[in-house]
């Protein structure tokens, strides 16, 4: 590999079409204030170096980014890109990651708005992010223990895992579809609205108004809290530990509960025959 190390590269594509190279503890700015410094780069890996341009690694295939960073200023910096790894980053940037294929995140911290978007096949561990729209629209994506504080996340994805996880998210899950979440706190009003064969199992689940429009929806052995006004015209299988405040109108399925406040039937729109069997029911 042909190595490029301690320089300082300010100038549009300064390293376009790079191929077969690493780069090592180098920095991208300047008044020249260029873009796109290793657009359509192959096999490249790219360690300790700070990016303050924008747009750095778009179509970029087969790479490796280590230890670097990337500021507020390095916008969008990830477009287009596949076979990579992105390991002990801090990216601060906006829209980090976009239209991306065969991504795998270790040890990272991004606070990214619209982090992640329309990409497929990615795997996030021992990660944390902070994100609004998180993965909007990806398919196949793989996370475990991340932790995440957003609005609106995972929503219109399409095949996603999440285990060992926090969640700190309002409006997570709309119309996702084929979610699994395992051995997880979500934490978060109007979660799952719209979804379409969401499963949850061994988690902890926090907030107002959850599962409302869902379709084969499997909650196992979740804890509910702080819970009102569940699972409206949803089709639920649930077995559910803790006390929910209210259950309204579950359009089919059946649902086990501990204890409940209040169980509201009628004033429905649809014809809702969804069964509730109470542990204890506690007023």
């Amino acid at each position: 590999m042909e190595l490029i190390k301690n320089k300082i590269f300010p100038s549009e594509r300064a390293l376009y079409a790079l191929t077969n190279a690493r780069v090592e503890n180098c920095t991208f700015e300047g008044v020249e204030d260029g873009e796109s410094a290793l657009k359509e780069s192959r096999n490249i890996e790219v360690v300790g170096c700070d990016f303050k341009l924008r747009y750095p690694l778009w179509h970029s295939h087969g790479f490796v980014i280590e230890n670097s960073a990337m500021s507020e200023t390095c916008r969008a910096p990830l477009w287009y890109s596949s076979d990579g790894r992105i390991d002990g980053m801090n990216i601060v940037g906006v829209k980090a990651l976009r239209e991306c294929d065969r991504v795998e995140i270790v040890n990272t911290t991004a606070v990214s708005a619209e982090f992640g978007w329309k990409c497929r096949d990615i795997t996030a561990v021992n990660s944390r992010f902070e994100s609004e729209y998180i993965f909007f629209g990806s398919e196949r994506i793989t996370l475990d223990n991340i932790k995440l504080k957003g609005k609106y996340s995972f929503q219109y994805v399409d095949g996603l895992k999440i285990t060992n996880s926090e969640l700190d998210t309002k409006d997570s899950f709309w119309h996702a579809k084929n979610v699994v979440v395992e051995n997880s706190t979500v934490r978060g009003e109007y979660l799952g609205w719209y979804s379409d064969s969401l499963v949850m199992r061994n988690c902890k689940i926090i907030g107002t108004q959850p599962f409302c429009y869902c379709t084969n929806l499997v909650l196992e052995n979740c804890e509910l809290i702080d819970c009102d006004l569940a699972f409206e015209y949803s089709d639920v299988q649930a077995d559910t530990h803790g006390h929910i405040i209210s259950i309204k109108n579950p359009r089919s399925g059946k649902i086990v509960v501990d204890s409940v406040g209040e169980i509201i039937r009628g004033d429905a729109v649809y014809e809702c025959n969804g069964e509730i069997s109470v542990r204890k029911n506690i007023g």
